[in-house]
């Protein structure tokens, strides 16, 4: 199988905006996928339209933020994002356009990626823990999840963390890895392109996570979810964890695999409200969000004065 086990070499995205500001400021418009591009409004005040596209559709409030005014057009995937950004006060209603989520439209275009080969067919869960270093649930509990499905025969177990979890990790971090690394149910990808492309979202049946968009691109089809509360917070009522009433969520990691064997014996009681939470993160329509996305761009390009290359 394989794995990525080492750190990222990607240099830091300042650095790369401030090397490129000038080349970037030639084109009509700049469209961006992350938040740290806003930048570019000071290192090229003559830049053309600033367009983010968001990566992903999930609740936690970090991304709904200052920076989201810096942009002239701003993407939200469904009524959900839209709503809440222009209702905070980070989006002006004529900056967003609500345009579904075109990364559904390249999945189903692609051929996927092949999924883990695992020995013997069990029942897949997919460990999908996030980077933020409190609410994300590897610091306090990572190890104990792979090891208590390392000693259970009744799953596999993918562990598939957020890209950035173990971006630049020092060699001690992966070495606590190393007794995972041959084990005939885990398959672990610190950040190959399957743990992007949706490879393991399709091929898991059940979801192990904490604060993760990724839950709602496993949901496109509804599945048992089980959640991981590492760090105690009050979440009833927040509309950061919305997600987190699609399924069990856990305010210890004791019995793990039990309450995931409960969470599949269960999710019928979770199957409308995943489905109401889908539809809100997604406006999905019968003209694919791919070409809506690109008619909000062009709408708000001018139509004279494109810049010279």
């Amino acid at each position: 199988r394989e794995s990525r086990l080492h750190g990222s070499s990607t240099p830091p995205k300042a650095l790369m905006l401030a090397a490129n500001a000038r080349r970037l400021a030639r084109y009509d418009a700049v469209v961006t996928p992350e938040r740290t591009t806003a930048l570019l409004r000071k290192l090229a005040p003559d830049l053309g339209l600033l367009v983010y596209t968001q990566h992903g559709a999930g609740d936690r409030g970090g991304p709904f933020e200052p920076r989201l005014r810096k942009f002239d057009l701003v993407m939200a995937a469904g009524p959900k994002q839209r709503d809440r950004m222009i209702e905070e006060g980070w989006v002006k209603p004529q900056a967003c356009a609500m345009v579904g989520y075109p990364k559904f439209d390249v999945i189903d275009a692609l051929a996927p990626s092949a999924p883990p080969a695992f020995t013997d067919k069990r029942p897949v869960v997919l460990y999908n823990p996030h980077f933020h270093p409190t609410l994300g649930s590897w610091p306090r509990w990572g190890l104990s999840v792979l090891e208590q499905f390392a000693a259970d025969e009744r799953y596999n177990l993918i562990f598939a963390p957020h890209i950035r979890l173990f971006e630049g990790a020092d060699p001690g971090s992966i070495e606590t890895l190393a007794p995972f690394l041959d084990h005939p149910r885990i398959h672990i990808d610190l950040g190959g392109p399957a743990a992007i492309d949706m490879t393991y979202t399709r091929a898991a049946d059940i979801y192990l996570g904490d604060v993760s968009s990724q839950v709602y691109e496993f949901l496109r089809t509804p599945k048992p979810c089980v959640f991981l509360n590492a760090s105690g917070v009050a979440w009833r009522g927040d509309e950061s964890f919305q997600h987190w009433l699609y399924g069990p969520v856990l305010d210890k990691p004791d019995h793990l695999v039990d309450a995931v064997a409960s969470a599949l014996v269960s999710q019928p009681d979770y199957d409308a409200i995943q489905r109401r939470g889908f539809a809100e993160s997604f406006d999905l329509r019968e003209e694919s969000s791919s070409l809506r996305a690109a008619r909000a761009i062009i709408e708000r390009l001018p139509v004279k004065g494109r810049r010279p290359r």
